[in-house]
């Protein structure tokens, strides 16, 4: 065999196998997702935002250098008066045009706390947008996950709707050979075609519901929405550990209390900081000054003062302070209701774990149970000993009981995720 006929023999391999992409793995979805998402792109900026808003606290520590200059001009020169012998004398004192410049430099000795108050203000303000972002994170991942199990089952869900229209396209034609043969029936011939034109648009509707979850799945990925998706099988193991435990570990993990407790922390700091400004506020000054003047002896001096500034009464600080600490208790109240929140999550999710694999069990065992009552009817309705609407009957229990058993399993594998998202641990 040939070069040529090596490529035809391949081509033709992959036209009648296709190569489908590797399934896609939940890990990797998260990964992926997080990465391409325009939600988390925008609370890494905020956190930026406040890192930069931290350092600018910080630089108040920092001395501060000014230069300024400047160029006057005034209607008349500046004159001065004095008495001589009985007479007045004018005599100039400055030019009517001049110039300006100086360098100063100043630094903050003692502000009463402000600034340190402020930095740490700034400094838990910034924690908080770190765990915001966490915490944007970690919701993103179970929405993704949602999506994932959405698309397993809605797949799950068309697999048995095509097996539902094929059993009954199988007992149509099992029915009309009855039929043809005189030994049923044409109602029972027209029962058996009714029941397949509902299997089928039954079939139509899950397939579209399938494409929908598959453009869901493909936004949070970035992709194009009417890509194709394959996702590898799921599972989850169920918790161990009490219900008191996981709810520990949970007000211990979720990020949507430390939130809040350093949004608290922030405030009571801006608190602090705000009253400071009542203190005392020391600040150190020196530099170099220049006046254009040569009626002046020293056009130029070197200077340096000590400065303080103490407010001892003024209102305003002390309203803006009582807001800033009512906003702190409404933080307080929040995560207080919060915490009850997270405590119902948890339990909720708990429970549905439990009630899940119940309900495995049991839709299992139905599973086999519908499958042979299927047989048993079909094999009397072929012996004249069965009527064709309990063999319907009998299709309709066997695709309920799949149902069930596949909506049990990932119902499962959604209490799992939901459960590692309530403790913090997704």
């Amino acid at each position: 065999m040939n070069h040529q006929e090596c490529s035809r023999l391949l081509l033709l391999s992959c036209l009648i196998f296709p190569v489908f992409a590797s399934a896609e793995a939940l890990q990797d979805a998260w990964e992926l997702a997080l990465r391409v998402n325009n939600t988390l792109k925008a609370a890494a900026e905020n956190s930026a935002a406040s890192g930069q808003q931290l350092e600018a606290a910080k630089s108040l520590r920092l001395p501060v250098l000014s230069l300024q200059s400047g160029y006057s001009r005034l209607e008349n020169e500046p004159a001065s008066v004095a008495s001589l012998g009985g007479s007045s004398v004018t005599f100039p004192i400055a030019k009517k045009e001049s110039y300006s410049y100086r360098a100063m430099a100043s630094l903050p000795l003692y502000t009463s706390g402000r600034i340190s108050k402020s930095i740490e203000a700034a400094d838990a303000a910034f924690q908080a947008s770190r765990i915001l972002e966490s915490s944007k994170k970690i919701n993103l991942k179970l929405k993704v996950s949602e999506t994932y199990v959405m698309v397993l089952r809605v797949s799950k869900s068309l697999e048995v709707a095509k097996s539902h229209v094929v059993s009954l396209e199988a007992h149509r034609n099992d029915v009309k050979n009855l039929y043809q043969q005189g030994m049923v029936s044409q109602n029972d011939l027209l029962a058996a075609e009714v029941a397949l034109a509902d299997a089928k648009q039954q079939a139509i509707q899950v397939e579209n519901n399938l494409n929908i979850a598959h453009s869901a799945y493909n936004r949070f990925m970035a992709r194009p929405l009417n890509q194709p998706v394959y996702l590898e099988r799921v599972t989850i193991e169920p918790f161990s550990e009490s219900l008191d435990v996981l709810t520990e570990r949970a007000i211990k993990n979720r990020d949507e209390l430390k939130l809040l407790q350093q949004q608290i922390n922030a405030h009571h700091h801006q608190v602090a900081a705000i009253r400071a400004e009542t203190g005392p506020q020391l600040a150190l000054s020196g530099g170099y000054a220049y006046q254009q003047n040569p009626y002046q002896v020293h056009e130029g001096q070197w200077q340096a003062s000590v400065g303080m500034e103490w407010k001892l009464f003024e209102g305003v600080t002390h309203h803006k302070a009582s807001a800033m600490a009512h906003q702190a208790a409404v933080l307080r109240a929040k995560r207080e209701d919060l915490s009850t929140q997270i405590k119902l999550q948890v339990r909720q999710y708990w429970l549905d774990g439990q009630e899940t694999e119940k309900r495995i069990a049991v839709t299992n065992k139905s599973i086999k149970q519908a499958a042979e009552n299927l047989r048993v009817n079909q094999d009397r309705y072929g012996n004249g000993l069965s009527t064709n609407t309990e063999v319907l009957d009998a299709e309709n229990l066997r695709t309920l009981s799949e149902y069930n058993h596949s909506n049990a399993i990932f119902d499962a594998v959604l209490a799992g995720l939901r459960q590692k998202w309530a403790i913090g641990e997704l």
